[in-house]
Protein backbone atom coordinates (compact mmCIF):
# COMPACT_ATOMS: atom_id res chain seq x y z
CA UNK A 1 0.00 0.00 0.00
CA UNK A 2 1.70 3.50 -1.08
CA UNK A 3 0.55 5.74 2.13
CA UNK A 4 -0.02 9.44 1.34
CA UNK A 5 1.95 12.00 3.11
CA UNK A 6 -0.13 15.72 3.81
CA UNK A 7 1.66 18.48 5.79
CA UNK A 8 -0.99 21.05 7.41
CA UNK A 9 0.62 23.11 8.92
CA UNK A 10 1.55 25.84 6.40
CA UNK A 11 -1.97 25.45 4.63
CA UNK A 12 -4.39 26.81 6.82
CA UNK A 13 -7.14 28.23 4.48
CA UNK A 14 -5.68 28.06 1.14
CA UNK A 15 -6.92 25.74 -1.99
CA UNK A 16 -4.07 23.09 -1.14
CA UNK A 17 -5.86 23.25 2.30
CA UNK A 18 -9.15 22.27 0.52
CA UNK A 19 -7.92 20.08 -1.68
CA UNK A 20 -6.09 17.75 0.82
CA UNK A 21 -9.16 17.50 3.76
CA UNK A 22 -11.51 16.16 0.62
CA UNK A 23 -9.03 13.51 -0.25
CA UNK A 24 -9.13 12.58 3.45
CA UNK A 25 -12.68 12.65 3.55
CA UNK A 26 -12.99 10.72 0.65
CA UNK A 27 -10.86 7.96 2.23
CA UNK A 28 -12.84 7.86 5.43
CA UNK A 29 -16.19 7.64 3.23
CA UNK A 30 -14.62 4.67 1.57
CA UNK A 31 -13.38 2.53 4.59
CA UNK A 32 -9.83 3.72 4.60
CA UNK A 33 -7.34 4.57 7.44
CA UNK A 34 -5.26 8.19 8.09
CA UNK A 35 -3.47 9.01 10.88
CA UNK A 36 -4.09 12.21 12.48
CA UNK A 37 -2.34 14.88 15.27
CA UNK A 38 -3.39 15.25 18.55
CA UNK A 39 -2.65 17.37 21.18
CA UNK A 40 -2.01 13.71 23.20
CA UNK A 41 -0.51 11.06 20.77
CA UNK A 42 -1.01 10.73 17.35
CA UNK A 43 -3.81 8.81 16.25
CA UNK A 44 -4.94 6.12 13.29
CA UNK A 45 -8.35 7.63 12.31
CA UNK A 46 -10.99 5.47 10.72
CA UNK A 47 -14.83 6.09 10.46
CA UNK A 48 -16.44 4.54 13.29
CA UNK A 49 -19.61 3.26 11.80
CA UNK A 50 -17.54 1.19 9.27
CA UNK A 51 -17.11 -2.28 10.29
CA UNK A 52 -14.52 -3.17 7.47
CA UNK A 53 -13.02 -0.25 8.39
CA UNK A 54 -12.33 -1.30 12.22
CA UNK A 55 -10.98 -4.17 11.40
CA UNK A 56 -8.17 -2.68 9.01
CA UNK A 57 -7.20 -0.65 12.15
CA UNK A 58 -7.05 -3.89 14.08
CA UNK A 59 -5.17 -5.10 11.54
CA UNK A 60 -2.61 -2.34 10.90
CA UNK A 61 -2.21 -2.26 14.38
CA UNK A 62 -1.82 -5.84 15.22
CA UNK A 63 -4.16 -5.20 17.91
CA UNK A 64 -6.14 -7.85 19.48
CA UNK A 65 -10.25 -6.69 18.61
CA UNK A 66 -11.67 -6.99 22.47
CA UNK A 67 -9.21 -3.98 22.72
CA UNK A 68 -12.16 -0.94 22.53
CA UNK A 69 -11.24 2.72 20.56
CA UNK A 70 -11.85 5.80 21.07
CA UNK A 71 -14.21 8.04 19.19
CA UNK A 72 -13.58 11.03 18.52
CA UNK A 73 -15.56 14.31 17.73
CA UNK A 74 -16.06 17.60 17.10
CA UNK A 75 -18.74 18.98 18.57
CA UNK A 76 -21.66 17.56 21.48
CA UNK A 77 -24.08 17.03 19.06
CA UNK A 78 -22.45 14.42 17.34
CA UNK A 79 -22.68 12.25 20.59
CA UNK A 80 -26.56 12.15 20.29
CA UNK A 81 -26.16 9.69 17.33
CA UNK A 82 -24.33 6.82 19.91
CA UNK A 83 -25.54 7.39 23.45
CA UNK A 84 -28.61 8.52 25.24
CA UNK A 85 -27.24 8.34 28.51
CA UNK A 86 -25.25 12.03 29.04
CA UNK A 87 -25.79 12.95 32.50
CA UNK A 88 -26.09 17.02 33.52
CA UNK A 89 -23.20 15.59 35.55
CA UNK A 90 -20.93 14.19 32.42
CA UNK A 91 -22.25 17.34 30.48
CA UNK A 92 -20.49 19.38 33.18
CA UNK A 93 -17.11 17.85 32.85
CA UNK A 94 -17.47 17.67 28.70
CA UNK A 95 -18.06 21.71 28.89
CA UNK A 96 -15.12 21.66 31.39
CA UNK A 97 -13.00 20.17 30.03
CA UNK A 98 -13.50 19.85 26.08
CA UNK A 99 -12.00 20.18 23.60
CA UNK A 100 -8.84 18.33 25.52
CA UNK A 101 -7.09 15.37 27.01
CA UNK A 102 -9.79 13.35 28.69
CA UNK A 103 -12.35 10.84 27.29
CA UNK A 104 -15.59 9.57 29.18
CA UNK A 105 -17.34 6.10 28.25
CA UNK A 106 -20.79 6.25 28.02
CA UNK A 107 -23.49 4.02 27.36
CA UNK A 108 -23.39 3.40 23.63
CA UNK A 109 -26.83 3.49 21.96
CA UNK A 110 -27.02 0.41 19.15
CA UNK A 111 -27.40 0.73 15.53
CA UNK A 112 -25.12 3.54 14.44
CA UNK A 113 -21.28 2.97 15.26
CA UNK A 114 -20.45 -0.54 14.47
CA UNK A 115 -20.25 -3.36 17.12
CA UNK A 116 -16.40 -3.96 16.59
CA UNK A 117 -15.59 -0.21 17.66
CA UNK A 118 -16.75 -1.13 20.93
CA UNK A 119 -14.90 -4.15 21.53
CA UNK A 120 -18.07 -6.07 22.15
CA UNK A 121 -18.93 -3.85 25.02
CA UNK A 122 -22.60 -2.06 25.50
CA UNK A 123 -20.71 1.51 26.71
CA UNK A 124 -18.49 3.92 24.56
CA UNK A 125 -15.14 6.21 25.12
CA UNK A 126 -15.68 9.37 23.39
CA UNK A 127 -13.40 12.54 23.09
CA UNK A 128 -13.00 15.82 21.28
CA UNK A 129 -9.08 16.88 20.91
CA UNK A 130 -8.20 20.11 20.86
CA UNK A 131 -5.30 19.76 18.58
CA UNK A 132 -6.02 22.33 15.95
CA UNK A 133 -4.83 20.38 12.93
CA UNK A 134 -6.67 17.65 14.42
CA UNK A 135 -9.82 19.34 15.21
CA UNK A 136 -9.92 20.93 11.16
CA UNK A 137 -9.63 17.38 10.07
CA UNK A 138 -13.06 16.79 12.48
CA UNK A 139 -14.55 19.32 11.69
CA UNK A 140 -14.24 18.84 7.49
CA UNK A 141 -14.71 15.16 7.23
CA UNK A 142 -17.60 15.19 9.94
CA UNK A 143 -18.07 11.54 11.22
CA UNK A 144 -17.06 10.12 14.08
CA UNK A 145 -13.64 8.75 13.77
CA UNK A 146 -12.07 5.95 15.66
CA UNK A 147 -8.92 7.11 16.69
CA UNK A 148 -6.26 4.36 18.77
CA UNK A 149 -2.90 5.65 18.85
CA UNK A 150 -1.22 5.24 15.75
CA UNK A 151 1.68 2.55 16.48
CA UNK A 152 2.04 -1.22 16.50
CA UNK A 153 0.51 -2.93 19.13
CA UNK A 154 2.10 -2.37 22.43
CA UNK A 155 5.28 -0.51 21.16
CA UNK A 156 5.88 3.46 22.58
CA UNK A 157 2.34 5.35 21.54
CA UNK A 158 3.87 8.09 18.76
CA UNK A 159 4.06 11.65 19.29
CA UNK A 160 5.53 12.65 16.34
CA UNK A 161 5.29 12.17 12.52
CA UNK A 162 8.52 10.22 12.42
CA UNK A 163 6.98 7.83 15.01
CA UNK A 164 3.95 6.86 13.02
CA UNK A 165 6.20 6.69 9.88
CA UNK A 166 8.52 4.44 11.25
CA UNK A 167 5.53 2.24 12.40
CA UNK A 168 2.90 2.25 9.61
CA UNK A 169 4.00 3.21 6.32
CA UNK A 170 2.59 1.11 4.06
CA UNK A 171 0.59 -0.24 6.20
CA UNK A 172 -2.27 3.09 5.76
CA UNK A 173 -4.27 4.79 3.24
CA UNK A 174 -2.23 8.09 4.75
CA UNK A 175 -0.74 9.99 7.21
CA UNK A 176 -0.74 13.66 8.44
CA UNK A 177 2.34 15.51 9.50
CA UNK A 178 2.17 17.68 12.18
CA UNK A 179 4.07 18.93 15.26
CA UNK A 180 4.83 16.85 18.36
CA UNK A 181 2.29 15.99 20.38
CA UNK A 182 1.75 18.85 23.19
CA UNK A 183 0.53 16.53 26.28
CA UNK A 184 3.08 13.04 25.34
CA UNK A 185 0.69 11.05 26.76
CA UNK A 186 -2.72 9.21 26.42
CA UNK A 187 -6.02 11.11 27.55
CA UNK A 188 -7.48 10.45 30.64
CA UNK A 189 -10.57 7.87 30.75
CA UNK A 190 -13.47 8.35 32.90
CA UNK A 191 -15.83 5.19 33.57
CA UNK A 192 -19.27 7.74 33.10
CA UNK A 193 -21.46 4.42 33.24
CA UNK A 194 -21.77 4.24 36.98
CA UNK A 195 -21.93 7.37 39.34
CA UNK A 196 -19.65 7.80 41.14
CA UNK A 197 -17.56 7.54 38.37
CA UNK A 198 -13.86 5.88 38.11
CA UNK A 199 -10.82 6.72 36.34
CA UNK A 200 -10.25 3.57 33.98
CA UNK A 201 -6.84 5.21 32.57
CA UNK A 202 -5.01 7.87 34.23
CA UNK A 203 -3.94 10.72 32.52
CA UNK A 204 -2.94 14.45 32.03
CA UNK A 205 -6.47 15.53 33.93
CA UNK A 206 -6.70 14.22 37.17
CA UNK A 207 -8.94 13.32 39.72
CA UNK A 208 -8.04 16.74 41.40
CA UNK A 209 -9.05 18.27 38.19
CA UNK A 210 -12.42 16.80 37.29
CA UNK A 211 -13.18 16.73 41.31
CA UNK A 212 -13.17 20.33 41.05
CA UNK A 213 -15.63 21.08 39.08
CA UNK A 214 -17.82 18.12 40.17
CA UNK A 215 -16.74 17.18 43.73
CA UNK A 216 -16.98 13.99 44.77
CA UNK A 217 -17.73 12.66 41.47
CA UNK A 218 -14.90 9.94 41.74
CA UNK A 219 -14.57 6.48 43.52
CA UNK A 220 -11.68 4.57 43.54
CA UNK A 221 -13.40 1.31 45.00
CA UNK A 222 -14.22 -1.57 42.79
CA UNK A 223 -11.75 -2.99 40.55
CA UNK A 224 -11.88 -2.88 36.88
CA UNK A 225 -12.25 -6.43 35.23
CA UNK A 226 -8.88 -6.45 32.87
CA UNK A 227 -10.29 -9.54 30.99
CA UNK A 228 -12.81 -7.63 29.83
CA UNK A 229 -11.06 -4.04 29.00
CA UNK A 230 -13.16 -0.59 28.82
CA UNK A 231 -10.59 1.29 28.02
CA UNK A 232 -7.57 1.29 26.23
CA UNK A 233 -4.28 0.16 28.02
CA UNK A 234 -6.00 -1.85 30.54
CA UNK A 235 -5.21 -5.92 29.11
CA UNK A 236 -2.62 -6.11 27.07
CA UNK A 237 1.37 -5.01 27.50
CA UNK A 238 1.53 -0.97 26.28
CA UNK A 239 4.03 1.45 25.44
CA UNK A 240 7.13 -0.62 25.71
CA UNK A 241 10.28 -0.22 23.80
CA UNK A 242 12.26 -3.26 22.59
CA UNK A 243 15.38 -2.00 24.72
CA UNK A 244 15.00 -3.29 28.59
CA UNK A 245 14.14 -0.63 30.87
CA UNK A 246 14.28 -0.51 34.26
CA UNK A 247 12.85 2.66 37.13
CA UNK A 248 14.90 4.11 39.66
CA UNK A 249 13.60 4.68 42.99
CA UNK A 250 15.54 7.10 43.34
CA UNK A 251 18.91 8.17 42.83
CA UNK A 252 21.66 10.56 45.12
CA UNK A 253 24.69 9.17 44.36
CA UNK A 254 26.62 8.64 40.93
CA UNK A 255 26.18 4.76 40.74
CA UNK A 256 29.77 2.41 40.84
CA UNK A 257 32.42 2.71 38.78
CA UNK A 258 32.86 -0.46 38.79
CA UNK A 259 30.33 -1.48 36.44
CA UNK A 260 30.46 -1.08 32.84
CA UNK A 261 28.19 1.67 32.08
CA UNK A 262 28.89 2.05 28.33
CA UNK A 263 25.98 1.07 26.78
CA UNK A 264 23.54 1.66 29.21
CA UNK A 265 20.85 5.08 29.45
CA UNK A 266 19.99 6.91 32.49
CA UNK A 267 16.93 9.21 32.18
CA UNK A 268 17.15 11.71 34.42
CA UNK A 269 16.17 15.22 34.98
CA UNK A 270 18.68 17.66 33.61
CA UNK A 271 19.07 18.85 37.45
CA UNK A 272 20.71 15.70 38.45
CA UNK A 273 22.94 15.19 35.26
CA UNK A 274 25.65 15.17 37.57
CA UNK A 275 24.97 11.77 38.68
CA UNK A 276 25.29 9.88 35.49
CA UNK A 277 28.46 7.56 34.90
CA UNK A 278 30.67 9.11 32.46
CA UNK A 279 30.93 6.32 30.30
CA UNK A 280 26.95 5.99 30.31
CA UNK A 281 24.77 7.98 27.91
CA UNK A 282 22.26 10.87 28.92
CA UNK A 283 19.14 11.31 28.62
CA UNK A 284 17.40 14.47 29.46
CA UNK A 285 13.64 13.64 30.57
CA UNK A 286 12.48 16.93 32.56
CA UNK A 287 14.12 19.74 34.03
CA UNK A 288 13.72 18.53 37.42
CA UNK A 289 11.94 16.34 39.77
CA UNK A 290 8.91 18.47 39.91
CA UNK A 291 8.54 18.80 36.28
CA UNK A 292 5.96 16.15 35.97
CA UNK A 293 4.69 18.04 32.73
CA UNK A 294 7.93 17.92 30.73
CA UNK A 295 8.07 14.40 31.15
CA UNK A 296 4.77 13.28 30.48
CA UNK A 297 5.57 15.47 27.15
CA UNK A 298 8.79 13.83 26.62
CA UNK A 299 8.89 10.33 27.62
CA UNK A 300 7.12 8.63 24.51
CA UNK A 301 10.18 10.33 22.26
CA UNK A 302 12.59 9.32 24.54
CA UNK A 303 11.67 5.71 24.52
CA UNK A 304 10.94 5.64 20.82
CA UNK A 305 14.82 7.09 20.89
CA UNK A 306 16.33 4.43 22.93
CA UNK A 307 15.53 1.88 20.26
CA UNK A 308 16.91 3.81 17.43
CA UNK A 309 20.06 4.20 19.44
CA UNK A 310 21.99 1.03 18.66
CA UNK A 311 24.54 1.28 21.13
CA UNK A 312 21.96 1.69 23.72
CA UNK A 313 21.23 -2.14 25.36
CA UNK A 314 19.89 -0.80 28.66
CA UNK A 315 18.27 2.11 30.47
CA UNK A 316 17.27 3.00 33.82
CA UNK A 317 14.66 6.30 34.19
CA UNK A 318 13.41 8.04 37.48
CA UNK A 319 10.38 7.42 38.58
CA UNK A 320 8.52 9.65 40.63
CA UNK A 321 6.20 9.64 43.62
CA UNK A 322 2.72 8.53 43.10
CA UNK A 323 0.29 11.29 43.91
CA UNK A 324 -1.88 12.74 41.63
CA UNK A 325 -0.32 14.80 39.33
CA UNK A 326 2.28 11.80 39.05
CA UNK A 327 0.01 8.62 38.21
CA UNK A 328 -0.24 8.93 34.76
CA UNK A 329 3.28 8.62 33.90
CA UNK A 330 3.99 6.03 36.24
CA UNK A 331 0.92 4.02 34.77
CA UNK A 332 2.84 4.43 31.45
CA UNK A 333 6.51 3.87 32.99
CA UNK A 334 5.39 0.58 35.13
CA UNK A 335 4.24 -0.91 31.79
CA UNK A 336 7.08 0.36 29.93
CA UNK A 337 9.65 -1.14 32.24
CA UNK A 338 7.43 -4.63 32.91
CA UNK A 339 6.20 -3.37 36.58
CA UNK A 340 10.35 -3.75 37.26
CA UNK A 341 11.84 -1.36 39.72
CA UNK A 342 15.07 -1.22 41.30
CA UNK A 343 16.92 0.66 44.22
CA UNK A 344 19.53 3.53 43.24
CA UNK A 345 21.83 3.25 45.91
CA UNK A 346 22.28 -0.51 44.63
CA UNK A 347 23.28 0.49 40.91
Amino acid sequence: MNTKIWDLRQMEQSSEELDALNEMKDIFENGGLIALPTETVYGLGADARNEQAIHKVYEAKGRPSDNPLIVHIHTLDQIDAFSSGITDEIKKLMKAFWPGPISFIVPLKKGYLCRSVSGGLDSIAVRMPSHPIGRRILQFVDLPIAAPSANLSGRPSPTTFEHVYHDLDGRVDGIVNGDQSEVGLESTVLDCTQFPFRIARPGSITQLMIEAILPNCITTQGALDIDKPIAPGMKYKHYAPDTPVKIIDSLEHQPSSNKNWDKTAFILPRSMRKLVPESATFITLCKDENDIRGANHNLYQILHQLDQDNHIEQAYILGFPINDESTAIMNRMMKAADQVIVKGEEL
